[in-house]
């Protein structure tokens, strides 16, 4: 039996890498034989993405120069980063030939027995479109197909979006979706086949993650920030949380832009050092729903960052875990300095629900 993964496995940061990898893997342990559908957008390839970034910006989208200087500025950025995850991603993902279009994909799908949606905010806004026909497996017609932790990115939707929504989800067979409250708007929808589940980095313990670490990380016991999102209290914080603890802070990233924030920089690392920096680090800061993912998979004590409207994510993997207390509320608190988690509680909860979400995926697949 054959499984085909469509999921956001191409954006350039860590996060997206990981939770293709896991899911491929974990699929692959059961038994089957998997792929992860390369489908790339033209209009979210790294060669062109400045063009679509630039058009959601009032300022740099002004006129011809101011075009012209952001990609200017922008393109060597995404293209130096492309070109590193691309190659990423084949060490790692089983992934089929490139698709730049629905059109392409409905045209010539990949030969799969199982199409499956896969993690990450698949549902939600795609490039320039609200959302993505090839993300709720429109091209597979006839075929088995299930979800497993889809999300929505975020919680609030218009009329029009809940009522596509409520026909695009009618063929699949199961919806195992990563947040709570994307098992609410679910639910509201009258289905009966919708249940919560880790996220698929969870699905692999922390020893299956050190497997793939690599590479000496001569710093030991400092400050680690992963930062996705615009943010100078954050920096600013973490620079002070780093001076209070008389530890190194060091920010690793895969955009270079982040070299001026503070904190020893480390450029694109790959995955193995990525997940040894992880490993080795003695606090984290981060507004990552996978940095936070990370911290509690490798049972670090962190501060977390709540990302604007994107929150959901993280806030549903804190109040899993009971780790809500870790939510930085106040940019002058330094208490998580002394306050370590007992990841006692936090392993049991986790391993539970890993138990639980490997069950409801075995089941979907089988059923």
């Amino acid at each position: 039996m054959k499984v085909s993964i469509i999921t956001r496995h191409f954006i350039t940061n860590y996060g997206s890498l990981c939770q293709s990898y896991a899911l491929q893997r974990v699929i692959e342990s059961m038994g089957y034989e998997v792929d992860i559908i390369d489908y790339i957008r033209e209009d979210e390839d790294y060669r062109q993405i400045t063009s679509t970034l630039v058009k959601k910006s009032d300022f740099w989208n002004k006129n011809f120069l101011t075009r012209f200087i952001y990609k200017l500025l922008q393109n060597p950025n995404y293209i130096i980063g492309g070109r590193a995850f691309e190659k990423y991603r084949l060490k790692y993902l089983n992934m089929t030939k490139l698709y730049s279009s629905f059109e392409e994909l409905k045209k010539d799908p990949p030969e799969a027995d199982i199409y499956c949606t896969g993690s990450d905010q698949v549902w939600g806004t795609i490039g320039n479109d609200r959302y993505d026909k090839a993300y709720f497996l429109e091209f597979a017609e006839g075929k088995k197909c299930i979800s497993y932790a889809a999300s929505f990115g975020k919680t609030k939707f218009d009329d029009e979006y809940i009522t596509n929504l409520s026909r695009l989800v009618k063929k699949y067979s199961a919806l195992l979706m990563r947040e709570k409250s994307a098992v609410d708007i679910l639910e509201k929808l009258k289905l009966d086949n919708v249940k919560q589940v880790l996220d698929p980095t969870l699905l692999l313990d922390k020893n299956e993650w050190l497997d793939l670490a690599e590479g000496e990380i001569k710093d030991k016991d400092y400050v680690l920030i992963y930062q996705l999102h615009r943010n100078k209290r954050m920096d600013e914080y973490a620079k002070e949380f780093a001076k209070k603890t008389g530890l190194k802070l060091i920010r690793v990233s895969p955009s270079l832009h982040h070299i001026n924030r503070g904190g020893k920089f480390v450029y694109l690392p790959n995955l193995g050092e990525f997940l040894s920096y992880i490993n080795n680090a003695k606090y984290i800061i981060t507004d990552s729903f996978h940095g936070t993912a990370f911290a509690i998979n490798f049972n670090k004590d962190f501060v977390d960052i709540l990302p604007g409207e994107t929150a959901t994510r993280n806030q549903s993997i804190l109040e899993l875990t009971g780790l809500e207390d870790r939510i930085l509320r106040d940019y002058g608190d330094f208490s998580f300095i002394d306050r370590h988690i007992d990841y006692d509680k936090v392993n049991d909860i986790i391993g539970r629900k890993r138990v639980e979400s490997l069950d409801y995926l075995s089941q979907s697949l089988k059923n």
